[in-house]
Protein backbone atom coordinates (compact mmCIF):
# COMPACT_ATOMS: atom_id res chain seq x y z
CA UNK A 1 0.00 0.00 0.00
CA UNK A 2 0.97 3.14 -0.89
CA UNK A 3 2.00 5.93 1.46
CA UNK A 4 -1.21 8.95 1.98
CA UNK A 5 1.49 11.35 -0.01
CA UNK A 6 2.27 9.04 -2.89
CA UNK A 7 -1.43 8.22 -3.81
CA UNK A 8 -2.42 8.30 -7.66
CA UNK A 9 -5.12 11.00 -8.48
CA UNK A 10 -6.33 10.58 -11.47
CA UNK A 11 -5.92 13.33 -14.50
CA UNK A 12 -9.68 14.72 -14.88
CA UNK A 13 -9.77 15.22 -11.20
CA UNK A 14 -6.39 17.31 -11.70
CA UNK A 15 -7.76 19.38 -14.25
CA UNK A 16 -11.12 19.93 -12.69
CA UNK A 17 -9.47 21.21 -9.68
CA UNK A 18 -6.95 23.21 -11.90
CA UNK A 19 -9.95 25.09 -12.99
CA UNK A 20 -11.65 25.94 -10.18
CA UNK A 21 -8.81 26.97 -8.73
CA UNK A 22 -7.89 29.48 -12.15
CA UNK A 23 -11.64 30.47 -11.96
CA UNK A 24 -11.33 31.28 -8.40
CA UNK A 25 -8.18 33.40 -8.91
CA UNK A 26 -9.91 35.19 -12.11
CA UNK A 27 -12.76 35.65 -9.92
CA UNK A 28 -10.45 37.54 -7.38
CA UNK A 29 -8.43 39.45 -10.27
CA UNK A 30 -11.87 40.59 -11.62
CA UNK A 31 -13.32 41.80 -8.70
CA UNK A 32 -9.76 43.79 -8.07
CA UNK A 33 -10.60 45.62 -11.25
CA UNK A 34 -13.93 46.01 -10.67
CA UNK A 35 -13.67 47.42 -7.48
CA UNK A 36 -10.79 49.86 -8.35
CA UNK A 37 -11.69 53.83 -8.37
CA UNK A 38 -13.16 55.27 -11.98
CA UNK A 39 -9.60 57.06 -12.50
CA UNK A 40 -7.48 54.44 -12.24
CA UNK A 41 -9.18 53.20 -15.59
CA UNK A 42 -7.58 54.58 -18.85
CA UNK A 43 -8.89 57.88 -19.76
CA UNK A 44 -10.26 59.28 -22.49
CA UNK A 45 -8.99 62.29 -23.98
CA UNK A 46 -9.42 64.56 -27.25
CA UNK A 47 -8.14 63.24 -30.43
CA UNK A 48 -4.80 64.73 -31.88
CA UNK A 49 -6.91 66.55 -34.51
CA UNK A 50 -8.79 68.77 -31.80
CA UNK A 51 -4.77 70.78 -31.61
CA UNK A 52 -4.36 73.06 -34.18
CA UNK A 53 -1.57 75.71 -34.97
CA UNK A 54 -2.70 79.25 -34.34
CA UNK A 55 1.10 81.05 -34.71
CA UNK A 56 4.54 79.99 -35.10
CA UNK A 57 7.50 81.68 -35.21
CA UNK A 58 11.59 81.41 -35.56
CA UNK A 59 12.82 83.83 -33.75
CA UNK A 60 10.82 84.54 -30.40
CA UNK A 61 10.85 82.11 -27.22
CA UNK A 62 6.21 82.71 -26.75
CA UNK A 63 6.29 81.76 -22.93
CA UNK A 64 2.85 84.12 -22.91
CA UNK A 65 -0.28 84.50 -24.90
CA UNK A 66 -3.49 86.64 -24.85
CA UNK A 67 -6.51 87.26 -26.84
CA UNK A 68 -8.94 89.96 -27.46
CA UNK A 69 -12.72 89.71 -28.30
CA UNK A 70 -11.89 90.27 -32.06
CA UNK A 71 -9.75 87.54 -32.08
CA UNK A 72 -6.78 88.60 -32.08
CA UNK A 73 -3.39 86.99 -30.30
CA UNK A 74 -1.08 88.90 -28.24
CA UNK A 75 2.80 87.00 -27.21
CA UNK A 76 5.02 87.72 -25.02
CA UNK A 77 9.07 86.38 -24.28
CA UNK A 78 11.37 86.97 -20.95
CA UNK A 79 14.68 88.18 -22.34
CA UNK A 80 16.47 85.79 -21.01
CA UNK A 81 15.94 82.97 -23.03
CA UNK A 82 17.97 84.91 -25.73
CA UNK A 83 15.36 84.82 -28.17
CA UNK A 84 14.75 88.06 -30.53
CA UNK A 85 12.14 90.24 -31.54
CA UNK A 86 9.66 92.77 -29.48
CA UNK A 87 9.07 91.48 -25.76
CA UNK A 88 4.99 91.75 -26.09
CA UNK A 89 3.75 91.65 -29.45
CA UNK A 90 0.13 92.27 -31.35
CA UNK A 91 0.05 89.33 -34.60
CA UNK A 92 -1.50 90.75 -37.85
CA UNK A 93 -3.38 88.86 -39.97
CA UNK A 94 -0.15 87.27 -41.50
CA UNK A 95 0.74 86.24 -38.08
CA UNK A 96 3.68 88.70 -38.00
CA UNK A 97 4.87 90.08 -34.62
CA UNK A 98 4.41 93.67 -34.25
CA UNK A 99 5.73 95.44 -30.96
CA UNK A 100 2.66 96.31 -28.49
CA UNK A 101 1.78 98.38 -27.40
CA UNK A 102 4.16 100.31 -29.51
CA UNK A 103 8.28 100.17 -30.25
CA UNK A 104 9.19 102.40 -27.53
CA UNK A 105 7.75 99.91 -24.86
CA UNK A 106 9.79 97.36 -26.49
CA UNK A 107 13.05 99.67 -27.14
CA UNK A 108 16.32 98.26 -25.30
CA UNK A 109 17.58 101.71 -25.47
CA UNK A 110 18.64 102.67 -22.26
CA UNK A 111 17.87 106.45 -23.18
CA UNK A 112 14.34 105.25 -22.36
CA UNK A 113 13.64 105.30 -18.83
CA UNK A 114 13.00 101.92 -17.41
CA UNK A 115 9.80 102.74 -15.85
CA UNK A 116 8.55 103.43 -19.63
CA UNK A 117 9.66 100.27 -21.26
CA UNK A 118 10.16 96.12 -20.89
CA UNK A 119 13.15 95.24 -18.86
CA UNK A 120 11.96 91.32 -18.71
CA UNK A 121 8.38 90.34 -19.39
CA UNK A 122 7.51 87.02 -17.61
CA UNK A 123 3.76 87.02 -17.71
CA UNK A 124 0.46 88.69 -19.53
CA UNK A 125 -3.46 88.09 -18.48
CA UNK A 126 -6.20 89.64 -19.73
CA UNK A 127 -9.22 90.86 -17.20
CA UNK A 128 -12.41 91.13 -17.50
CA UNK A 129 -12.71 93.91 -18.44
CA UNK A 130 -10.50 94.21 -21.86
CA UNK A 131 -7.42 95.09 -19.99
CA UNK A 132 -4.10 93.16 -20.49
CA UNK A 133 -1.48 92.80 -17.54
CA UNK A 134 1.86 92.68 -18.14
CA UNK A 135 4.39 91.71 -15.57
CA UNK A 136 7.61 93.08 -15.80
CA UNK A 137 10.04 91.37 -13.56
CA UNK A 138 12.39 94.12 -13.77
CA UNK A 139 15.39 91.39 -13.78
CA UNK A 140 18.10 91.55 -16.64
CA UNK A 141 19.02 88.54 -16.47
CA UNK A 142 17.67 84.82 -15.56
CA UNK A 143 18.75 84.48 -11.71
CA UNK A 144 19.78 87.94 -11.85
CA UNK A 145 18.93 91.11 -9.25
CA UNK A 146 16.03 93.27 -9.51
CA UNK A 147 17.02 96.67 -11.66
CA UNK A 148 16.26 99.25 -9.42
CA UNK A 149 12.95 101.08 -10.73
CA UNK A 150 13.04 98.36 -13.25
CA UNK A 151 9.62 95.99 -12.19
CA UNK A 152 6.20 96.68 -12.86
CA UNK A 153 2.99 95.87 -13.91
CA UNK A 154 1.94 97.86 -17.12
CA UNK A 155 -1.98 97.60 -17.72
CA UNK A 156 -2.86 98.32 -21.12
CA UNK A 157 -6.69 98.86 -22.84
CA UNK A 158 -7.02 96.17 -25.23
CA UNK A 159 -9.96 98.60 -27.25
CA UNK A 160 -7.37 101.45 -27.91
CA UNK A 161 -3.88 99.74 -27.10
CA UNK A 162 -3.19 102.68 -25.04
CA UNK A 163 -1.39 102.07 -21.28
CA UNK A 164 -3.85 103.08 -19.00
CA UNK A 165 -1.61 102.47 -15.58
CA UNK A 166 1.94 101.47 -14.56
CA UNK A 167 2.38 99.98 -11.34
CA UNK A 168 5.65 100.51 -10.19
CA UNK A 169 6.38 97.82 -7.52
CA UNK A 170 9.47 99.61 -5.30
CA UNK A 171 12.06 97.80 -3.67
CA UNK A 172 9.66 96.51 -0.49
CA UNK A 173 7.26 94.85 -2.74
CA UNK A 174 10.07 93.23 -5.76
CA UNK A 175 13.00 92.60 -3.76
CA UNK A 176 16.30 92.04 -4.67
CA UNK A 177 15.82 88.65 -5.74
CA UNK A 178 12.24 88.77 -6.13
CA UNK A 179 11.02 87.04 -10.31
CA UNK A 180 8.01 88.59 -9.97
CA UNK A 181 6.09 85.49 -12.13
CA UNK A 182 2.74 85.54 -12.76
CA UNK A 183 -0.90 87.87 -11.98
CA UNK A 184 -4.62 86.93 -11.64
CA UNK A 185 -7.28 89.61 -11.18
CA UNK A 186 -9.85 89.70 -8.32
CA UNK A 187 -12.29 93.08 -8.17
CA UNK A 188 -10.42 95.56 -7.52
CA UNK A 189 -7.71 93.55 -6.09
CA UNK A 190 -4.62 91.67 -8.18
CA UNK A 191 -2.65 88.59 -7.08
CA UNK A 192 1.14 87.79 -7.54
CA UNK A 193 3.34 85.49 -7.19
CA UNK A 194 7.43 85.77 -6.80
CA UNK A 195 9.31 82.51 -8.07
CA UNK A 196 12.50 84.54 -6.80
CA UNK A 197 12.16 85.48 -2.93
CA UNK A 198 9.04 83.48 -2.42
CA UNK A 199 6.11 85.33 -1.17
CA UNK A 200 2.34 86.10 -2.85
CA UNK A 201 2.17 89.60 -3.84
CA UNK A 202 -1.53 91.42 -3.06
CA UNK A 203 -2.12 94.69 -4.45
CA UNK A 204 -4.84 97.48 -4.37
CA UNK A 205 -5.58 98.14 -7.76
CA UNK A 206 -7.10 101.58 -6.88
CA UNK A 207 -4.41 102.95 -4.59
CA UNK A 208 -1.61 101.06 -6.10
CA UNK A 209 -0.66 99.60 -2.55
CA UNK A 210 0.62 96.41 -2.32
CA UNK A 211 1.88 94.32 0.19
CA UNK A 212 4.06 90.58 0.69
CA UNK A 213 2.06 87.93 2.29
CA UNK A 214 3.33 83.82 2.70
CA UNK A 215 7.04 85.28 2.79
CA UNK A 216 8.87 82.14 2.59
CA UNK A 217 5.59 80.00 3.52
CA UNK A 218 5.83 76.52 3.10
CA UNK A 219 3.11 76.99 0.36
CA UNK A 220 5.35 79.55 -1.84
CA UNK A 221 9.21 78.01 -0.79
CA UNK A 222 9.80 75.03 -3.65
CA UNK A 223 10.06 71.67 -2.13
CA UNK A 224 14.09 70.15 -2.25
CA UNK A 225 12.80 66.67 -2.60
CA UNK A 226 10.40 67.75 -5.36
CA UNK A 227 12.48 68.28 -8.59
CA UNK A 228 11.29 69.42 -12.27
CA UNK A 229 11.33 66.05 -14.39
CA UNK A 230 11.13 66.32 -18.43
CA UNK A 231 11.95 63.68 -20.94
CA UNK A 232 13.05 62.02 -18.09
CA UNK A 233 15.84 64.15 -17.24
CA UNK A 234 15.96 66.38 -14.15
CA UNK A 235 16.11 70.67 -15.44
CA UNK A 236 19.15 72.04 -14.36
CA UNK A 237 19.92 75.74 -14.20
CA UNK A 238 23.00 76.92 -15.35
CA UNK A 239 24.75 76.37 -11.99
CA UNK A 240 23.87 72.55 -12.80
CA UNK A 241 21.74 72.26 -9.49
CA UNK A 242 18.35 71.03 -10.01
CA UNK A 243 16.22 73.78 -10.97
CA UNK A 244 13.78 75.60 -8.27
CA UNK A 245 10.86 77.90 -9.27
CA UNK A 246 9.54 79.23 -6.16
CA UNK A 247 5.60 80.80 -5.95
CA UNK A 248 4.40 80.41 -9.42
CA UNK A 249 1.35 79.18 -11.04
CA UNK A 250 -1.80 80.48 -9.48
CA UNK A 251 -5.67 81.00 -10.13
CA UNK A 252 -8.80 82.51 -8.72
CA UNK A 253 -11.84 80.47 -8.60
CA UNK A 254 -14.86 81.81 -10.64
CA UNK A 255 -16.39 83.19 -7.81
CA UNK A 256 -13.41 85.20 -6.83
CA UNK A 257 -13.63 83.11 -3.24
CA UNK A 258 -10.68 81.05 -3.64
CA UNK A 259 -6.81 81.70 -4.90
CA UNK A 260 -5.31 78.47 -5.25
CA UNK A 261 -1.22 78.43 -6.37
CA UNK A 262 1.80 76.55 -6.16
CA UNK A 263 5.25 76.44 -6.57
CA UNK A 264 5.97 75.43 -10.26
CA UNK A 265 6.63 71.42 -8.57
CA UNK A 266 3.70 71.33 -6.44
CA UNK A 267 1.90 70.67 -4.28
CA UNK A 268 -1.10 72.94 -4.28
CA UNK A 269 -2.65 75.38 -1.56
CA UNK A 270 -5.63 77.37 -1.03
CA UNK A 271 -6.83 80.92 0.37
CA UNK A 272 -9.75 82.55 1.02
CA UNK A 273 -9.12 85.94 -1.39
CA UNK A 274 -11.16 87.89 1.81
CA UNK A 275 -7.70 87.32 3.71
CA UNK A 276 -5.62 88.19 1.10
CA UNK A 277 -7.70 91.45 0.69
CA UNK A 278 -7.52 92.45 4.35
CA UNK A 279 -3.85 92.66 4.48
CA UNK A 280 -3.33 95.29 1.48
CA UNK A 281 -6.76 97.06 2.61
CA UNK A 282 -5.54 97.52 6.82
CA UNK A 283 -5.50 100.52 7.95
CA UNK A 284 -3.10 100.35 10.31
CA UNK A 285 0.63 98.20 10.51
CA UNK A 286 -0.92 96.53 13.34
CA UNK A 287 -3.90 95.59 11.88
CA UNK A 288 -2.01 94.62 8.81
CA UNK A 289 0.64 92.41 10.91
CA UNK A 290 -2.09 90.38 12.15
CA UNK A 291 -3.76 89.88 8.55
CA UNK A 292 -0.24 88.91 7.14
CA UNK A 293 -0.19 86.19 10.35
CA UNK A 294 -4.06 84.80 9.61
CA UNK A 295 -3.04 84.13 6.08
CA UNK A 296 -0.31 82.06 6.80
CA UNK A 297 -2.63 80.17 9.51
CA UNK A 298 -5.46 79.91 6.97
CA UNK A 299 -3.37 78.70 3.46
CA UNK A 300 -4.22 75.23 3.18
CA UNK A 301 -3.27 72.32 1.08
CA UNK A 302 -5.25 71.60 -1.78
CA UNK A 303 -4.13 69.34 -4.69
CA UNK A 304 -1.09 67.17 -4.92
CA UNK A 305 0.06 67.87 -8.34
CA UNK A 306 3.15 67.46 -10.91
CA UNK A 307 5.43 70.07 -11.89
CA UNK A 308 3.13 72.06 -14.38
CA UNK A 309 4.36 74.91 -17.16
CA UNK A 310 1.31 76.45 -16.70
CA UNK A 311 -2.44 76.70 -15.60
CA UNK A 312 -5.87 78.22 -16.92
CA UNK A 313 -8.99 77.81 -15.10
CA UNK A 314 -12.50 77.73 -16.44
CA UNK A 315 -16.10 79.28 -15.46
CA UNK A 316 -16.69 75.83 -14.10
CA UNK A 317 -13.87 75.91 -11.67
CA UNK A 318 -11.71 73.19 -13.66
CA UNK A 319 -8.08 73.94 -13.62
CA UNK A 320 -6.71 72.88 -16.34
CA UNK A 321 -2.30 72.63 -16.23
CA UNK A 322 0.50 70.94 -18.52
CA UNK A 323 2.05 68.23 -16.89
CA UNK A 324 5.43 68.69 -18.14
CA UNK A 325 6.73 64.93 -17.25
CA UNK A 326 4.44 63.20 -19.72
CA UNK A 327 4.18 66.52 -22.43
CA UNK A 328 0.60 66.87 -21.66
CA UNK A 329 -3.15 68.57 -20.77
CA UNK A 330 -4.69 67.55 -17.78
CA UNK A 331 -7.45 69.05 -15.78
CA UNK A 332 -8.71 68.62 -12.06
CA UNK A 333 -12.02 69.85 -11.17
CA UNK A 334 -13.64 71.07 -7.90
CA UNK A 335 -14.37 67.81 -6.56
CA UNK A 336 -10.73 66.78 -7.03
CA UNK A 337 -10.83 64.30 -9.58
CA UNK A 338 -7.93 64.44 -12.32
CA UNK A 339 -8.68 63.77 -16.28
CA UNK A 340 -6.37 63.78 -19.00
CA UNK A 341 -7.58 66.32 -21.72
CA UNK A 342 -4.51 65.59 -24.27
CA UNK A 343 -0.94 63.91 -24.62
CA UNK A 344 0.98 64.89 -27.54
CA UNK A 345 4.73 64.88 -28.02
CA UNK A 346 4.07 68.54 -29.68
CA UNK A 347 2.86 69.88 -26.08
CA UNK A 348 6.45 70.03 -24.30
CA UNK A 349 6.29 72.17 -21.93
CA UNK A 350 3.26 74.19 -22.29
CA UNK A 351 3.27 77.55 -20.51
CA UNK A 352 0.45 80.03 -19.24
CA UNK A 353 -2.57 78.74 -21.68
CA UNK A 354 -5.87 80.97 -21.63
CA UNK A 355 -9.59 80.60 -22.64
CA UNK A 356 -10.88 82.83 -25.29
CA UNK A 357 -14.50 84.36 -25.27
CA UNK A 358 -15.47 81.27 -27.34
CA UNK A 359 -14.33 78.54 -24.48
CA UNK A 360 -11.37 77.59 -26.65
CA UNK A 361 -7.54 76.96 -25.31
CA UNK A 362 -4.82 78.48 -26.60
CA UNK A 363 -1.68 76.83 -25.54
CA UNK A 364 2.18 78.50 -25.84
CA UNK A 365 4.83 75.63 -26.09
CA UNK A 366 8.34 77.69 -25.84
CA UNK A 367 9.95 74.46 -24.65
CA UNK A 368 11.65 76.51 -21.72
CA UNK A 369 13.84 73.29 -20.59
CA UNK A 370 15.30 73.00 -24.06
CA UNK A 371 16.87 76.62 -24.35
CA UNK A 372 20.68 77.34 -23.49
CA UNK A 373 20.53 78.35 -20.28
CA UNK A 374 19.21 75.56 -19.37
CA UNK A 375 21.12 73.01 -21.88
CA UNK A 376 24.94 74.05 -21.26
CA UNK A 377 25.04 76.96 -23.42
CA UNK A 378 23.71 75.01 -26.62
CA UNK A 379 20.17 75.79 -27.27
CA UNK A 380 17.82 72.64 -28.21
CA UNK A 381 14.62 74.56 -28.89
CA UNK A 382 12.75 72.86 -31.85
CA UNK A 383 12.00 75.86 -34.43
CA UNK A 384 9.75 76.82 -35.02
CA UNK A 385 7.75 77.80 -31.41
CA UNK A 386 4.23 77.14 -31.85
CA UNK A 387 1.18 78.68 -30.25
CA UNK A 388 -1.96 75.81 -30.39
CA UNK A 389 -5.26 76.01 -30.27
CA UNK A 390 -7.44 73.31 -28.87
CA UNK A 391 -11.24 72.98 -29.72
CA UNK A 392 -13.76 70.41 -28.55
CA UNK A 393 -13.30 71.29 -25.08
CA UNK A 394 -16.20 69.91 -22.44
CA UNK A 395 -18.48 72.19 -20.54
CA UNK A 396 -19.51 71.04 -17.55
CA UNK A 397 -19.24 67.31 -18.19
CA UNK A 398 -16.44 64.80 -17.06
CA UNK A 399 -14.32 63.56 -20.09
CA UNK A 400 -15.55 60.35 -20.14
CA UNK A 401 -18.76 61.87 -21.03
CA UNK A 402 -17.63 63.76 -23.54
CA UNK A 403 -16.02 60.57 -25.41
CA UNK A 404 -19.18 59.09 -25.23
CA UNK A 405 -20.60 61.91 -27.04
CA UNK A 406 -18.32 62.56 -29.56
CA UNK A 407 -18.45 58.13 -30.79
CA UNK A 408 -22.03 58.46 -30.43
CA UNK A 409 -22.81 56.51 -27.70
Amino acid sequence: MQSPSHQTVPRAAIAASTLRHIGIAMGFVLAAVLSQPEAAAAEPGLPSTALHVVASTNEAIWNGVAVDDAGRIYVSTPRWTGAHGPSVARLDARGKAEAFPDARWNAEDATVPLGERFVNVNAMHRDANGGLWIVDTGVSGFGGTVVPGAAKLVRVDLATGRVTRVYALGADVARAHSYVDDIRVNGRHAYLTDAGDPAVIVLDIDSGRAVRVLQDHRSTRAAEDRDIVVEGQVVRGPDGKALRVHADPLEVSPDGRWLYFAALSGPWWRIETRYLDAAVDAATDGERAQAVATIAAETARWADLPPVGGTAMDAAGNLYYSDLAHNALRRITPDLRTETILEDARLHWVDAPVFDSQGRLYLPVPQIDRVRLFQHGASRVQWPVHVYRLDGLPSGRTMKQHASERMGR
